[in-house]
């Protein structure tokens, strides 16, 4: 018995000394590659709804394995798409409305930015982000669930946003700028499908 007790505290001792020396994952920083992320959005209104695509223009971020720890995003408000109407001409129509002065004006602001603030983990791969968005000059913080993955170098993060496009002075058809808008009023929140693909930058 004192023989184990002997040689059990020197490797209790040792395993404590290593155990300090035990580094934690590097961090690593990535370039957004447009190429492969996506940014889905979703307009409803109370006689239906639309839906449609925008680039990822630019973004970085650091990570430490899938915790990210710092980043900035740049989105192509001007890259605007509609997905669910057919018909080119009405098609075309709507995309010219909601890049108009009653919504997202992009000939004064083409891009709109999201700047992280925080990362929380949550459990396994699920966490919890909050940044500042800004949207047609306008900056408001927002926080929402998002899943952090990696796939070989890659880190990809996929997430649901909801946005109130009110807090940005986006006003058309909005009940909570206008009144007696009847069955014409366009819903406030507007949802955000992201998937965003990181790859690490030249030398990391």
């Amino acid at each position: 018995m004192k023989t184990k007790s002997i040689l059990f505290v020197p490797i209790v001792a040792l395993s404590v000394v290593f155990s300090s020396f035990v580094e934690p994952p590097a961090v690593v920083k990535y370039k957004v590659d447009a190429k492969q992320s996506t940014l889905l959005w979703t307009g409803k209104k109370v006689t239906g709804q639309h839906h449609g695509t925008i680039s990822i223009a630019s973004g970085e971020f650091a990570a430490e394995g899938t915790l990210i720890k710092e980043g900035a995003f740049e989105i192509n408000v001007a890259s605007l798409t509609d997905s669910d109407i057919t018909d080119p001409e009405s098609n075309a129509k709507l995309v010219k409305h909601l890049k108009s002065d009653d919504f997202f004006g992009v000939e004064k602001y083409p891009t709109a930015n999201f700047t992280l603030i925080s990362v929380t983990p949550k459990s396994g791969n699920e966490y919890t982000i909050k940044g500042n968005l800004t949207i047609k000059g306008k900056t408001n913080e927002i926080e929402f669930p998002a899943v952090i993955t990696t796939e070989g170098k890659s880190v990809i993060a996929t997430a649901k946003i909801t946005v109130d496009r009110s807090k940005y002075d986006i006003r058309y058809g909005s009940r909570t700028f206008f009144d007696n808008l009847g069955d014409k009023y366009i819903y406030d929140e507007f949802q955000l499908d992201l998937k965003l693909v990181g790859v690490p930058q030249a030398g990391a």
